[in-house]
C-alpha cells in the first residue's frame, strides 16, 4: 500500500525529512546541516546546491533504511524558510549564493524604500520593508552585483529550487510569494509596482499555485540521486512557519505558536488579516485563516553559535557517551537558579526584527561576575531567547489580538528546561504537540494533495496530537516578571552604542 507520506523541510540551519503514515504516526526521520556563510558581519548566505545535496543524502538514507520503501511513498511535499531568493540563469543554474532572511546587509536599501515608497509597499504587500524581505535584498544585488540580477532568467525560492531539482517544474505557492514583498496580497498575484521597485520584471518570477496542488512528479534523474521512486507525485508545499503552525494544531483564531528554531516566532492565528508595521502578515494553509507574526532573528541558532564557539570539549565528551551536547549543557544549567544570578543575554547576533527592527543591534552577555561559570551562561542564553520572545509578544498585546492557548514548536521544544523557562516567562501553560515540525506538516499537505485527506482541516483532525502541557512554575514566574523590565532597559541603554559602533565599522571598511 503506497499510503506513506513524505515531508521535506529546507530549513535555515539544515534539512529534515519525515515519513508518516496516514494516521500521523512517524515512520522515519533524518536531519542534516548545511553550511551558513558569513563573509562579512551581518551577512548570511547559503549555496542553493547545498540544500539539494543534503536533502538527497537524507532521502537516500531514509529510502535505504528499511523502515519504508520508495514504492510506499504516496506523495511528498516541501517547505522552507521564506525570503531566500535564488537567482538562476536560463538553465536554472544559480548565479550567486542565496541571501538568507537573517542577512542584514540590505538595511540601507530597506530604509530608502521605506522613505521613498513605504506607504505604497505596505498597502500592496502588507509588510514594512526591512532586510528580511526579498525586495530590499534584490535592490542590494542591483547595486552591488548587477551582473547577477541582469543575468537572472528565473527567480526561485529555497524550497522551490529543491523541488525544481526533483521535478524539473518551476512554480511557487501563494504563501511563499507573500514572503518576497513582491506580491499583491489583496489581488493574490505578483505586483508589477513592487517588482518595479526591485528593478525586475514579474516574468522572471514563478507561476503561482496553491500549497496542496500537485505540481509534478519525481524525475528519473532525481530518482537516481535520491532513491525516491520515479513518478512519485510532488505537492507544492509552502513556507515553514505556515506549515509548522499547522502541524502543531494551530488551526483556529486565538491560538498562538511560539517557535524555537533558528529564529524565534510569536504567531497568532486570526480570522482576518491584521497588517501592522511591526509584524508580518501571512495567510494560513487552512483557507480563510491568517496569522500575525512577531519574530526574533536568533533563537536556537544562538545556542548553536554558543556550542560552536565555546563548547568544543562538551561536544567531544557528549559524543563519547552518545548523548546530545545540548542535553549535557541543559543538565548543568538546570542547577542554576532562575535569573542566572544576574546574568543577562540578548540574542541579537544578526541584528533584530520584532519589536525593534534594528539591524545594528548586537548580541551581549551583561552582568557577568567571577561567580558565573559556563552553566550560568547557558541558562542566561535560554532565558534571553525567552525574554526576546516575550518582547515580541508585547506587540501582539498592543494590537489587541486575543490569545487563549500557546503551542510550542521547533527544535528547542525538545528541551524540558527551555520549555519550563518559556512557560514561566510568559506566565502561561504551554502545549507541546506530539509531532509539530515543519516536515511533519509538509507530509500532511502531501496527503491532502493526493486525496488521502479531504482537506487540510481533515488532515489536522486525524493526525495531530498533544504530547504534554507544561504549567508555569510560580516562583520562577515571579523572578522573571521582575527581571524582564531590566532585560528591556538593557536593550534601550545599549541600542545607541550599537548604532555608533555600526557607523564606526562602516567607516573603516
Amino acid at each position: 500500500m503506497n499510503e506513506l507520506l513524505l515531508g521535506i523541510d529546507i530549513g535555515t540551519s539544515g534539512c529534515k525529512v519525515t515519513v508518516i503514515d496516514r494516521r500521523g504516526n512517524i515512520v522515519d526521520t533524518a536531519f542534516g546541516e548545511y553550511r551558513n556563510l558569513h563573509p562579512h558581519p551581518g551577512w548570511s548566505e547559503q549555496d542553493p546546491d547545498d540544500w539539494y545535496r543534503v536533502a538527497s543524502a537524507l532521502l537516500r538514507d531514509v529510502m535505504a533504511g528499511g523502515k519504508c520503501r520508495p514504492e510506499q511513498i504516496a506523495a511528498l511535499s516541501l517547505d522552507g524558510s521564506t525570503h531566500n531568493a535564488v537567482l538562476a540563469d536560463g538553465d536554472f543554474r544559480p548565479l550567486r549564493p542565496a541571501i538568507m532572511w537573517t542577512d542584514q546587509r540590505s538595511a540601507p536599501q530597506a530604509a530608502r524604500l521605506e522613505a521613498e515608497a513605504g506607504s505604497q509597499i505596505f498597502r500592496i504587500g502588507y509588510q514594512k520593508p526591512t532586510p528580511t524581505w526579498t525586495l530590499p535584498q534584490l535592490v542590494w544585488i542591483s547595486e552591488h552585483d548587477p551582473e547577477s540580477l541582469h543575468g537572472a532568467a528565473h527567480i526561485l525560492f529555497g524550497k522551490d529550487y529543491v523541488r525544481y531539482r526533483l521535478t524539473g517544474t518551476w512554480e511557487t505557492d501563494h504563501i511563499e510569494a507573500q514572503g518576497s514583498l513582491l506580491y499583491d496580497m489583496a489581488g493574490r498575484r505578483w505586483s508589477e509596482e513592487l517588482c518595479g521597485l526591485a528593478g525586475i520584471s514579474s516574468s522572471i518570477l514563478p507561476p503561482l499555485v496553491e500549497p496542496t496542488d500537485i505540481v509534478g512528479t519525481v524525475t528519473a534523474a532525481a530518482s537516481a540521486e535520491t532513491g525516491l521512486r520515479a513518478g512519485t507525485p510532488v505537492i507544492a508545499g509552502c513556507s515553514d512557519s505556515a506549515v509548522e503552525g499547522y502541524a502543531a494544531g494551530a488551526v483556529r483564531p486565538g491560538q498562538m505558536i511560539l517557535k524555537l528554531a533558528t529564529a524565534g516566532n510569536v504567531n497568532v492565528m486570526t480570522a482576518e488579516a491584521h497588517p501592522h508595521p511591526r509584524t508580518l502578515t501571512y495567510s494560513h494553509v487552512i483557507p480563510g485563516l491568517w496569522y500575525t507574526v512577531s519574530a526574533t532573528n536568533t533563537a536556537a541558532s544562538a545556542e548553536r553559535w554558543f556550542r560552536d564557539a565555546f563548547c568544543e570539549d562538551d561536544c567531544r565528551q557528549a559524543a563519547a557517551v552518545g548523548c546530545s551536547v545540548y542535553a549535557r549543557l541543559h543538565a548543568a544549567a538546570r542547577h542554576i537558579p532562575p535569573g542566572a544570578e544576574g546574568l543577562f543575554f540578548h540574542p541579537y547576533l544578526l541584528g533584530e526584527r520584532s519589536p525593534y527592527w534594528d539591524a545594528n543591534l548586537r548580541g551581549s552577555f551583561v552582568g557577568a561576575t567571577m561567580r558565573h561559570g559556563k552553566p550560568h551562561f547557558v541558562r542566561a542564553l535560554l532565558e534571553g531567547v525567552a525574554y526576546s520572545l516575550r518582547d515580541c509578544f508585547r506587540t501582539i498585546v498592543e494590537m489587541g489580538l486575543p490569545v487563549d492557548e500557546i503551542r510550542l514548536v521547533g527544535g528547542g521544544a525538545k528541551s524540558d528546561l527551555w520549555t519550563e523557562i518559556l512557560s514561566a516567562v510568559f506566565e502561561r501553560p504551554i502545549v507541546r504537540p506530539a509531532g509539530c515540525d515543519a516536515s511533519f506538516g509538509s507530509a500532511l499537505l502531501a496527503g491532502v494533495g493526493v486525496g488521502l485527506f479531504a482537506d487540510t482541516a481533515d488532515a489536522a483532525r486525524q493526525c495531530i496530537r498533544v504530547r504534554d502541557v507544561v504549567e508555569p512554575n510560580p516562583r520562577a514566574a515571579e523572578v522573571y516578571a521582575r527581571l524582564f523590565p531590566i532585560y528591556c532597559r538593557i536593550h534601550d541603554d545599549l541600542a545607541p552604542t550599537y548604532a555608533e559602533l555600526a557607523r564606526l565599522c562602516l567607516n573603516t571598511e
